[in-house]
Parts: C-alpha cells; sequence; structure tokens
C-alpha cells in the first residue's frame, strides 16, 4: 500500500479514465448509502467539464491567490545525498499540480476561505506554512514547529498534551486577509500524506481500541447505538468496544449519527491541494527522509533532526499494510470498495496504488 514503485504518473494524466466523486447534498451528507441499506453503488458523478472550477478559480484569483506552485528555494541544501529526494519530490510536486489542472473541479466551491485555511500551521521565522494531516506524523510535525518557534529546545521532550492542547501555535486562520494572503504566496507550504486505507486504520486503532475520554462517549456510543442490533445498557452507556465493521458502517453513512472527525477525514477537504498549491508534498511512507530534506530546504538548524518516536501507545506494532489486511478481513468486498470510493480522489491525487479490494 505504498506509493506506485512505477512511477504510473503520466500513464494515469493521460488516461480519459473519469474521476469519480460522490455527489453531495450539503457538508454532512453524501458520501455513501448506509452499507446495511443499500443495494448498489453509491451515488457518483463524473467530472466531464471544468465549469465549477473556473467560478472558484476566478474568485480567488481576483484575491491574489497563488495561481502556481514555485520552484522551490535549494541554495541551501548543499549535500548531494539529498538528490534522489529531491527528484521524487517534484515527480509529487509536478503529479498533483498536472491533476489539480485536469480536474480542477473536485473542491467545493462553498468553502470559506477561513476554513480553508484552518488546520495551516504557521511558522514566521522560516517561513513555512503545514497542512496538518492527523495520523501522517503531525504530531511530530508540531513538535518540529515548536522548536523552529523557539518555544523548546528539543522536539524529544514535548509531551503529547503540549503539542494538541498548549496552543503555543499559530493558525493561518488566526491571521486576517491580508496576513493570509501574504503568506500564501511567499511562504513554503508543505503538507505531509499517508495511504488512505492505512490512515484510516491507524485513526480507529487510535480512538477505539484504547480508552478515550472523547471518541468513546462522542462517536462510539452513538455508533454502537446505531450500528449493533441488540446492544446491552452497558455498551450504550460507555461507547468502549466498537468494532471496525461497525466504524465502517458510521464512515459510509449519508446519515451518520455524528459529523465527522479530522483523524479520518479526507486530505482534500482538510488541506485543498488543488486550491492551496503546496510546494512541498512529504509522505508518511518517507518520513523522515522527507521531513529531514524539508529541515534542509527552509534552513533549519543542523542539529534539529525529525524525530522518528510513536507518539501515543508506542507498544503497539505500527499501522503498515500487513495491518491493514488483518482489518480489512472483517469486511465484504463491497465495503472494501466502497471505502476506496471514499476516499477516492486521495487516492489518485498522490498516486497511492489500489488497496486490497
Amino acid at each position: 500500500m505504498s506509493e506506485d514503485p512505477k512511477n504510473k504518473e503520466e500513464n494515469l494524466l493521460n488516461s480519459e479514465r473519469p474521476i469519480r466523486v460522490f455527489t453531495e447534498n450539503n457538508h454532512s451528507q453524501g458520501e455513501a448509502q448506509v452499507l446495511s441499506r443499500t443495494t448498489g453503488s453509491p451515488t457518483i458523478q463524473l467530472i466531464e467539464n471544468h465549469q465549477g472550477s473556473k467560478t472558484l478559480f476566478r474568485k480567488f484569483s481576483e484575491m491574489n491567490w497563488p495561481v502556481d506552485i514555485r520552484p522551490l528555494n535549494k541554495s541551501l541544501v548543499t549535500d548531494s545525498k539529498w538528490k534522489r529526494i529531491d527528484a521524487t519530490q517534484e515527480k509529487r510536486r509536478s503529479f498533483l499540480q498536472a491533476f489539480c489542472k485536469k480536474y480542477g473541479g473536485v473542491s467545493r466551491p462553498q468553502s470559506h476561505l477561513f476554513h480553508m485555511v484552518s488546520r495551516i500551521y504557521v511558522e514566521d521565522k522560516h517561513k513555512i506554512l503545514y497542512c496538518e494531516v492527523p495520523k501522517a506524523g503531525c504530531s511530530n510535525w508540531k513538535r518540529i514547529l515548536m522548536v523552529l518557534n523557539g518555544l523548546a529546545p528539543s522536539a524529544y521532550n514535548i509531551s503529547h498534551d503540549a503539542v494538541h492542547y498548549g496552543k503555543h501555535l499559530k493558525k493561518l486562520d488566526g491571521f486576517d486577509l491580508k496576513g493570509i494572503y501574504a503568506r500564501l504566496n511567499t511562504y513554503t507550504k508543505a503538507v505531509f500524506v499517508r495511504d488512505p486505507m492505512e490512515r484510516l486504520v491507524s485513526a480507529f486503532r487510535d480512538k477505539f481500541e484504547h480508552p478515550n475520554s472523547y471518541y468513546h462517549p462522542v462517536f462510539g456510543k452513538a455508533i454502537i447505538k446505531k450500528y449493533r442490533p441488540n446492544a446491552c445498557e452497558e455498551e450504550l452507556n460507555n461507547g468502549s468496544g466498537v468494532k471496525f465493521k461497525e466504524f465502517i458502517h458510521y464512515l459510509l453513512d449519508s446519515h451518520r449519527p455524528v459529523g465527522m472527525d479530522i483523524h479520518w477525514e479526507k486530505i482534500s477537504k482538510l488541506c485543498y491541494p488543488c486550491l492551496i498549491h503546496y510546494d512541498f508534498v512529504g509522505k508518511f511512507e518517507t518520513l523522515e527522509e522527507d521531513a529531514n530534506y524539508f529541515l534542509q530546504l527552509i534552513g533549519a538548524p543542523k542539529r534539529l533532526k525529525f524525530p522518528n518516536f510513536k507518539d501515543r501507545h508506542s507498544s503497539d506494532k505500527r499501522t503498515n499494510a500487513q495491518v491493514v489486511r488483518q482489518y480489512l478481513k472483517d469486511l465484504t468486498r463491497t465495503e472494501r470498495q466502497l471505502i476506496y470510493d471514499f476516499y477516492y480522489l486521495d487516492y489518485l491525487m498522490f498516486n497511492y496504488t489500489t488497496p486490497f479490494l
């Protein structure tokens, strides 16, 4: 489930295979039908023209929206060992740019600017914008940003709570319009992504297989109530013990009992990569080398290296392709296909191979 080693970007982009997205009726519905009640494929629309994107791009172009990705400033990179990583980076950037030029209509035109940049963290000293994708190394990335901001001497002694609840870092939606546009046009913008199926399983394991004072009572209770027939009173009261299959029914339900969550939301809706043109596209599968190359690019202190420790539940095996296979065994082929359809744009945008269906 890693990045396609054969780099078939041109084959995909030059093909006439239609891009499929779910028809959306409002901001909380439309991804799929309830699995237990559907008798066919979820409603699918084909992107055949670019009328929606033309309106959207015109709207933002009038406000100095960055139109294209810029060449990376590589003047600070002197070591030849980064050449391979740099070549991979250029392929990812050009692939995403070509995808967005061909299918610009995949973004939601009703999204407000401040919402679109609400997941982007700002580090002014080194002029960095980092879009947070949960379950793709975001905790350690925020540790790095805290060190770069001078808030901590090392990334290794910052607690999980300080990272996520400390409110030490600035977000782009905290600036006025002038500040937002100035940074979008001049700062180095980075996003780190992950295979959608791995990210989904990782989120489930983290939030539902360990005690959690938020996800069990908020999501767990609602999921068990709607998708577990004859649930006992204790299960309904504490929300613990959600099964992966039940979680998938919730994910694909067009009438979810509770809303979406950033830990399993699509990257296309977290970071808007066809509107915000990221200068650097890192991947969780090559996280350390991508991150350390990025630190070279922005002129970070030489001593600063991306931390490689697991943020929480350190005794658990990391979620990888082998672990994902075990969870997918509990699902039908139709359910696996619907998950792929749900994350279809993320698979295409970032050139991930088709999962085990």
